[in-house]
């Protein structure tokens, strides 16, 4: 029994040998781990893309070429502007109202920082500039005042009332009113376009002089026509005007009856006046007034044919926008000169007003030449 016990415990001894002798196959080494691509340097948060760089883009909108003072505006501002380091997209939009909306809409869409807008409608940009103010985009209204809109900034202009003012300055004294005792003189006006708030003041400062000598019966107006609304000339044209006053001649002065004086409150207006006394009047030459100092009117100032023009300096009035556009574009407050003017509808609009200056023939010379604004090739006529 002991023989077999043994024999068993060999066979087993034999087996756990046999076991342990036997290595189990390796698993197979795992492929090393390949070092992973090291990372690469999260870019630093200061090295960022770049912002876009700011536009220095400024929109000009003007109301048409067909008048020689929006060509002289557009260009004396463009020009200044670029000096100082601008863009400029300047637009004409041929006195259509849609066309300068559409203009407008464009350079806000085009990333115009500022715009200066001459309006041809002061009521018709309403839609328009809440765009312009929803983008955060500033506004000045440059000499025509944008009516009825809160996203006018400022107002950029001549004193508009002190033009009128001084053209019924100057009828007065050039008929000596004030001496004129029982005599009586003859007047007629004109002026522009009704959708031009600059109208309002031209008219009502000129009249601030001049209805005095109505009511006293010194001043009469034969056709009867005084009110704003009546003596007005759609977009300032001359053959408008023309046609207005031709109308007037030949209902009330065709008999003889002599005409002392026309107040036109521009150059467009007293030219199309002009053009209409060549054509059918004969009496004594009338007083007339203008503005601008148009290369025609001017011409006919030298010949005697238009009494003075209301001179106002379009290269001061486009200095004073460039450094209001110059101070917006670097986030500093423009400078003004009148903060109680110009209510728009909304509010008061923060303006700045240039002074306008009387420019009678003998004033010619100084005033325009020597000045530099016109050469005497240009007026020589």
């Amino acid at each position: 029994m002991k023989k077999y016990l043994a024999l068993i415990l060999a066979l087993v001894m034999v087996f756990a040998l046999c076991a342990c002798g036997q290595q189990a196959a390796p698993a197979q080494d795992a492929a090393p781990a390949q070092d992973a691509a090291p990372a690469q340097d999260a870019a630093p948060a200061d090295a960022a893309a770049p912002a876009a760089e700011k536009s220095n883009l400024v929109g000009v909108a003007m109301p048409t070429k067909d008048l020689q003072r929006w060509n002289q505006d557009g260009e004396n501002m463009k020009a200044q502007l670029e000096a100082a380091g601008y863009e400029v997209d300047l637009q004409y939009g041929a006195n259509d109202i849609q066309t300068q909306v559409s203009q407008i809409e464009n350079m806000i869409a085009n990333g115009c920082q500022v715009l200066v807008i001459a309006s041809i409608d002061g009521d018709s940009l309403g839609t328009v500039l809440a765009q312009a103010k929803e983008a955060g985009i500033p506004v000045i209204a440059y000499d025509r005042l944008i009516m009825n809109s809160d996203a006018v900034s400022y107002y950029a202009t001549f004193d508009n009332w002190l033009v009128g003012v001084k053209q019924g300055e100057f009828i007065r004294d050039a008929l000596d009113l004030d001496n004129a005792g029982d005599k009586t003189f003859n007047i007629e006006f004109i002026t522009g376009d009704p959708g031009d708030n600059n109208i309002n003041f031209f008219f009502d400062g000129a009249m601030s002089i001049l209805q005095p000598y109505l009511d006293a019966g010194t001043l009469v107006c034969p056709s009867g026509q005084t009110e704003k609304t009546v003596v007005a000339t759609a977009n300032w044209a001359t053959d408008a005007a023309q046609s207005r006053f031709e109308s007037i001649l030949a209902s009330n002065y065709a008999d003889g009856t002599q005409l002392d004086a026309v107040l036109a409150s521009n150059d467009s207006t007293a030219l199309g006046v002009e053009n209409a006394l060549a054509s059918s009047y004969t009496g004594n030459y009338p007083v007339i007034t203008g503005q601008d100092c148009d290369v025609p009117n001017v011409i006919n100032m030298n010949k005697g044919l238009q009494s003075m023009s209301v001179f106002k300096d379009t290269r001061t009035l486009a200095e004073n926008v460039v450094g209001m556009v110059d101070a917006l574009m670097k986030g500093t407050e423009p400078t003004i000169n009148d903060t109680e003017t110009y209510d728009n509808g909304t509010g008061i609009i923060p303006s700045y007003l240039c002074e306008p200056v009387a420019c009678t023939p003998d004033m010619v010379q100084s005033l325009l030449i020597d000045s530099g604004y016109y050469t005497a090739d240009q007026i020589a006529g």
